[in-house]
């Protein structure tokens, strides 16, 4: 199991990105959670098997349809043995 911290920037809050991003960890099978920042990006920890979790980092660049992503960090961190995938307020 690995585990990544993503932050993404751009057009990527009002535009059902928590969301998206729930539902296609949900497909894929990667644990965490989603919130969005003060900061107007939206950062994720996204934890599974390495090709799942690369798999989501991969959608991640795209975004739904209504997003612009300018940019993604991707940082390797400790797993936190998150059971499911959830939106956080």
């Amino acid at each position: 199991m690995i585990a990544r911290r993503v932050r993404v920037t751009g057009r990527v809050q009002g535009v059902f990105f928590r969301a998206w991003t729930r539902d296609e960890a949900r497909r894929l099978g990667v644990n965490g959670w989603v919130r969005n920042c003060a900061d107007g990006s939206v950062e994720a920890h996204v934890e599974g098997d390495e090709a799942q979790v690369q798999a989501l980092i991969e959608r991640l660049q795209q975004g739904p349809r209504q997003a612009r992503v300018d940019r993604l960090d991707v940082t390797e961190v400790p797993p936190e043995q998150a059971a499911s995938f959830e939106v956080r307020h």
